[in-house]
């Protein structure tokens, strides 16, 4: 990932979960806030404990960082993203979840 830090400290999950915009789709829920950086673009990535094993886990998260690099590209920049994964990201298809991703940013206005 290029422009993109990672969002580790839990206050601003938090602050996203409660004032950013959000958008839902099949497999994942995206939401979105400025940041203060204007060049880079910051993404943090939840799977609950619910989804399954840390196998299970895992393998979700890299499938959605995967698609979000594949995006990365096309979007603006100086946005905290955070993307939680549905129990339907568990068994979907890459290609389905590429595509949720992307729909979800244009319906967000982020991409360019």
């Amino acid at each position: 990932m290029k422009k993109t830090e990672s969002i580790t400290q839990n206050f601003i999950f938090r602050a996203l979960y409660r004032r950013g915009r959000q958008v839902s789709c099949k497999t994942m829920v995206v939401y979105l806030g400025k940041n203060r950086l204007k060049t880079v673009n910051r993404l943090g990535l939840t799977v609950s404990t619910k989804l399954g094993c840390a196998v299970v886990r895992n393998r979700i998260r890299r499938r959605l960082r995967e698609a979000y690099r594949l995006a990365e590209d096309s979007l603006d920049t100086g946005f905290d993203i955070v993307i939680a994964a549905r129990s339907a990201c568990e068994h979907a298809d890459f290609s389905v979840i590429r595509q949720d991703m992307r729909d979800a940013f244009v319906r967000l206005g982020v991409q360019k």
